[in-house]
């Protein structure tokens, strides 16, 4: 079966749905200027140290640049992003997967958004940055991974 090139009805969803059960990944695209698509690069390379690269890449099959705001286009199964939102490759890591973990929701047709759906996506995302900060060899990217974990563990949203 192929996958849906768009998902707009339960039926797309429940296709896509099955095809990730059944294993399947997408063949990551990247969408913007070369300098956007580095910075992106440096991001994907994290999410494979900490182990994440097949988690993502069976909820996400591009990620575009925008000029807009930094966003999960679920229709098309991607992420669209800004210039701003991959500056720090170690914090785009960290919201790619989150993104990824609302795509998973979407597919699976629980309530994906609001407060319990965002609470459940930021665990993910500090999940992420406790195994990037372990998997790690780079003393700088365990250092941004500590700071970004310590802002999470003082946010009053968990």
């Amino acid at each position: 079966m192929e996958f849906p090139k768009r998902i707009y009805t339960i039926q797309d969803i429940r296709k896509a749905s099955g095809l990730v059960k059944m294993g399947y990944k997408h063949h990551l695209k990247i969408r913007g200027t070369p300098v956007f698509k580095e910075k992106v690069e440096q991001a994907l390379r994290l999410i494979r140290i900490a182990g994440y690269y097949d988690f993502f890449r069976k909820y996400i099959r591009s990620i575009v640049e925008t000029d807009g705001l930094t966003q999960l286009r679920e229709t098309e199964v991607a992420i669209w992003a800004n210039e701003y939102a991959v500056q720090d490759h170690v914090d785009a890591a960290s919201l790619f997967v989150q993104k990824a973990n609302h795509m998973k929701e979407y597919l699976q047709e629980k309530l994906y958004f609001g407060g319990a759906a965002e609470t459940r996506s930021v665990k993910k995302r500090i999940e992420f940055l406790q195994a990037l900060e372990r998997e790690s060899r780079n003393d700088k990217v365990k250092e941004r991974c500590e700071m970004l974990l310590r802002s999470w563990s003082e946010s009053t949203f968990l």
